[in-house]
Parts: structure tokens; sequence; C-alpha cells
């Protein structure tokens, strides 16, 4: 079983604990639709055509660009082909598509908000202005295990406004129409399997045509992400076809890209009763309900994965070889990323899920292996300490080694773990993608207060969500995150295993990963280590 069927069984089993275990709900969607009432439309020329956006007075809003063809009929399972330019005045004033997935249940949210259908290839631009000198760009993607999520739910404006830098939300194909591998079919879908992967590379070509049309800086890009997007993130960084469209990386909790795709073709072909031979045209005709539903039915591999084409080797092989003309990297995890998933899925799916989840941390490791390792190691655990560990594992191992071996490289790499207790969910500590909220400081507005899990009038949060996004702000303008309100913080080397820890008293500390890296095998002490290594 792989991590693609993970979202899956969580999402089925919301429900459940909804009775079985909460009182409440456990808000996880932020909304974004009060950017629909800004006051003003402004409208601007670009070479692609005319297009019309949201103002508020200090910076300006555009929804649903195109920035390729819609990947439906004979684009299906194929590479991305860039958008036309668009006749008359194209309407950026509303939020576009969102690609095909699962809707969520009703208690994450706004479950029917967006319209889910292939012709999803969309990106939103927050941008303080049009005009003037040229501005650094960030370039948002967005989480979700690859199978759910979009650019809609973030709210980019705040961090263009306080940083004089225009942020850019993509959305990108997700499961099987976005990483389904059928390469073994013809040439053409080579690179299936990281379809998704070359929807967000052929983003990164459209900020580069075109970001300058916006007020910003096509050589000036950092890619920046949580989760599935933390790991698109070092994705991106292991696929030359990537190379030069971005300029700096920053991975939130983000895992390690160092499993090859998977060929899920014989299991697919029997889910939907045909044969192999006969896959292939089945699937260009089905429903893409029909895709989703057999999606949800296999394990069928996920994104994130070395297909060999677009994604070309893991992401540490891809640092040292490009050594110091790669980019700087900012990694990262929170403290307990694991008690989200814990609180949202039912005891009796800890088992099956956790070793998904396990067998996504070590090469060559299978998940009951790494379970039992991790209860060896653990004696005193109890079933709920391992389940939470395992993903704590999973999203700690590969931004830990992408910055030392970004350091070894040369371009540098700076780790962070955030701590701060979210204070409205008692009892979950600093749970995965607490932090969102303090990049784009969405405490410094009266927001909805559905998009946070923080008090917005204490002072710590304000404090930490201002000195982190302008952090984020200073590494996107220089490629270095000193200067912006937080204590010196060092590169994270083999030799210092130095970490910014992200709290109510912001510090640096040595070693915090040192048992797991031993249990890992991560034991390297000095950074030529790094650079004499096969990566693997």
């Amino acid at each position: 079983m792989k991590i693609a069927l993970v979202v899956v069984l969580l999402l089925a089993s919301v429900t459940s604990v909804w009775w079985f275990s909460r009182s409440s709900p456990i808000e996880v969607t932020p909304t974004t639709n009060y950017l629909l009432f800004w006051p003003e439309r402004s409208t601007i020329n670009t070479h692609l055509g005319a297009l019309t956006g949201l103002n508020n007075g200090d910076s300006l809003a555009f929804l649903g660009l195109p920035y390729a063809h819609p990947p439906v009929g004979e684009r299906r399972f194929k590479l991305p082909e860039p958008a036309d330019s668009w006749p008359g005045v194209l309407d950026a004033t509303d939020f576009p598509n969102i690609c095909v997935q699962d809707d969520p249940p009703e208690l994450l949210g706004d479950v029917n908000r967006f319209v889910r259908t292939e012709d999803c290839l969309y990106l939103n631009i927050f941008t303080p202005s049009t005009e003037g000198k040229v501005r650094p760009v960030l370039v948002w993607i967005h989480g979700g295990s690859f199978t759910t999520g979009s650019a809609n739910d973030y709210d980019g404006s705040i961090l263009a406004e306080q940083g004089d830098v225009v942020v850019v939300a993509i959305n990108y194909r997700l499961g099987m129409l976005g990483f389904l591998d059928l390469s073994g079919y013809r040439d053409e879908f080579d690179g299936s399997a990281s379809n998704g992967i070359s929807d967000q590379i052929e983003a990164l070509r459209w900020v580069r045509d075109n970001i300058g049309d916006f007020g910003g800086d096509k050589d000036n890009v950092t890619i920046f992400g949580e989760s599935a997007g933390g790991q698109s993130v070092m994705a991106l960084m292991a696929a030359p076809s990537a190379d030069g469209l971005y300029h700096k990386a920053i991975s939130h909790s983000g895992g390690e890209v160092n499993a090859p795709s998977v060929d899920a073709r014989v299991l697919l072909a029997k889910q939907l009763g045909i044969n192999k031979e006969n896959l292939l045209e089945k699937l260009q005709i089905l429903p893409s309900k029909a895709v989703l539903a057999a999606q949800n039915a296999i394990s069928w591999g996920g994104g994130g994965r070395i297909d060999g084409s677009v994604v070309t080797r893991s992401i540490k092989e891809a640092i040292i070889d490009r050594g110091r003309n790669g980019v700087p990297i900012i990694a990262g995890s929170n403290l307990d990323e694991g008690s989200l998933f814990s609180n949202l899925i039912p005891w009796f799916l800890y088992g099956i899920i956790g070793e998904a989840v396990a067998e996504n941390i070590l090469e060559n490791v299978d998940g009951k292996q790494y379970i039992d390792a991790l209860k060896a190691a653990y004696p005193d655990y109890n079933r709920t300490q391992i389940f939470e560990r395992v993903w704590t594992d999973l999203l700690v191992r590969g931004g830990t080694n992408a910055a030392a071996r970004a350091s070894a490289a040369g371009p540098g790499g700076w780790l962070y773990r955030f701590d701060l207790p979210v204070q409205r969910l008692p009892g979950v500590g600093a749970t995965h993608g607490a932090e969102i909220a303090f990049t784009f400081n969405q405490f410094a507005r009266e927001l909805p207060e559905t998009a946070f899990w923080y008090d917005r009038n204490d002072e710590t949060v304000r404090r930490l969500a201002n000195d982190w996004s302008n952090t984020v702000i200073q590494f996107a303008k220089t490629g270095d995150p000193n200067g912006a309100g937080l204590p010196t913080w060092p590169r994270y080397t083999a030799e210092s295993r130095q970490t910014l820890i992200l709290d109510g008293n912001p510090r640096v500390m040595s070693n915090l990963h040192a048992v797991e890296r031993a249990r890992w095998g991560d034991t390297e002490t000095s950074s030529s280590e790094y650079m004499t290594s096969t990566g693997l």
C-alpha cells in the first residue's frame, strides 16, 4: 500500500471521528472568499491581453489566469501545453476551477466552494503594483498529499504588501490524472508519472514569460510550498527542465524525493475489469469521476517520485549534482507534525495507514520494518505516539538532508522547526500546517476566524508571524534569511547541525535530530561526506 491511499482513508475516516471521539470539528480548510469583496476593480494591459482584477487600495489580485491549455480530451495524461493569449478583457475577479479531487467531509468546511474539473491549470497573482521597479516573486505550491487542495485557499496579498513582492499561487493536476505512470505504453506518455510536476514547471515558464507585466522580476523567483507542496519544491529541484526557472527554494514539511514511480497498470486494469492492453484507451475516455473512483480503490503510487524523464534523480543526488549552480534552500518541519493525523484518523486505522506512510521514509525499508524498528527504539510509546512519530519522521528527514546538502554544495541550506502550539485546538501542539498562517502573516488583518488556529490578538503570535514572514521575504530578496527580525540563523551543516526554533522565544539550537538521524543511518559529520556520497 502506498501513501497515495492514505488521504482516501483519512477522509473516509473523518466522519467516523466526528462521532467516535470528538465534540467539535477540526477546521483545517481556510476560506479566502473575502477577497472577492475587495471594493475596487483594476484593468491592466499585458502582452497576453487585457484583464480586470481586484483592488483593495494597497494591492491587486488577479485570479484564474490560465497558464496551460486544459488537459482534457487528447491532452489527458500528457505534458501541459502553454496557454494562448485571450481576446477581449479577461475577468480575473473570481476564483478559478480546482483540479479533480474528492469533496472533503462537511466538517472540514466549504465542500462546494469551487468547481472540480480537469480544466484547472490556473494561477492567482497578488502584487502591490504592476508599475515601477520589478519585484521579487514567490510562487506558492499547495499541499494535500498530491490528491487534494488548490491555489484558491491562499491569500498572498498581505505578503505582497508587506514585502513589496509578487506572490503567485498555482494549481496542478492531482491524483492519477496528475501522477499515473503510463510510460509503458508510448513515448508520448513518458513523464506522465510527474505530470503534476510538469504543470508546476509550465507555470514557472509562464511566470518567466509574463510576470513582468504584473510587476515581478523573472530573474528573482522563489518556489515555496507545504507538505506535498514542500515535496514538490524538492521534486522541482530534481527536475532538470525546471533549472533556471527559479532561484531560491523553501520547503515546509516536505517529504523526500527518493522513490521511483510505480507502474500500477495491471492493478488498475483489474479494478476496471479490463485487460492491461485496453487500459490506455479506456482511461482516455473514462469520466473524471470514474478515474477518481478507481484511484480511491487501489494503490497506484502517488506524486513526488522519480520517473526518470521529468524528475530524473533523488533530491539528495540533485543538490550534489548541481553543486554551486544549485539554489539556496530553507527547509523545516513542525514539532508535532503527526498530531493532526492522529486526531483526524481513528485508532483502528493507525496500523494500515502508519505502514503506508512509513514505507516512504527510508529507501529500501518497507513500512512494517520501519514500524517494528520504531517500536524497538521507543518501547514505552503507545500506538498513538508511534503513529504520530511516523508522520513526523516522514516530514523531518527530507528537510534535514536537503538543507545539509545545500550547505555542503555551496548555495546554502537553513533548517527551522516550528514549535508554537496551536491555541484553539488544545492538545495537538505545533501540528502539521500550523505554520502556514505565519508564513503568509495572516494575523496582520481582521480576516475570517475560520482561517486560523491561533488568536490573532495574541502579541506573541503577531510578533512571530511578522518576523517569520519578513524572514521569508528577506530570503526571497537576497538568498539569505538573516536580518529580518529573528536571531542570527547559521547555515545547517553536517558539522554544526544548527536549527532555528520558531516559538515565543526564537533561538538557534544544535543537534535537534541526532537520535533520529542515527536511527535513519544519516550519520554524516562533515560536509565532505555529502560530496562523495551517492545521495541514496
